[in-house]
């Protein structure tokens, strides 16, 4: 029984966890949103996230914060042997589809931060949906670099 209770609690804690990284807006859940922190100085950066549609379709055609002068939308795509970013005025959300937002495609761009994004803040962003219209998410800084032990962490490189 003791084993049954400690399942039950341990799914409630993690299902708790995964609500507070998901928002409803109307037919709209907005999942897990992120963005990567930044180095002191470090002028732009992105964010993530997934969204869930259960209705119409709609597009996801601006956002705004406080901690950027600018945002925009992108999509990195591959030109020959080139990776290459630009921006695109709207993302389209498929009726009773989804639409992700992640590293090395589609995005959402800080432009001209107005200071470091640290890892375990909670940015506000304001996301301007077409048909949704606009919604106010927090967005989780989370540190994406490899720490000690993991694939891409090589100190070794550094001293020689």
């Amino acid at each position: 029984m003791k084993k049954i209770c400690a399942i039950f609690l341990s799914l409630m804690v993690a299902s708790s966890a995964y609500a507070e990284h998901a928002l409803q807006a109307g037919s709209l859940t907005i999942k897990d949103p992120y963005a990567r922190a930044t180095v002191v100085a470090q002028k732009s950066g992105g964010g993530f996230m997934k969204i869930e549609n259960t209705g119409a379709a709609d597009q996801l055609i601006g956002a705004s914060s406080p901690v950027a002068k600018e945002m925009q939308l992108h999509i990195m795509s591959m030109d020959g042997n080139v990776m290459k970013m630009r921006q695109v005025q709207a993302m389209d959300i498929p009726a009773k589809g989804s639409l992700e937002l992640q590293p090395g495609g589609l995005h959402l761009m800080f432009i001209d931060l107005k200071g470091q994004l640290k890892a375990g803040d909670q940015i506000p962003v304001k996301l301007k949906f077409q048909k949704a219209g606009e919604v106010e998410v927090k967005f989780h800084v989370k540190d994406l670099r490899p720490a000690h032990g993991q694939s891409g962490h090589n100190h070794a490189k550094d001293h020689q």
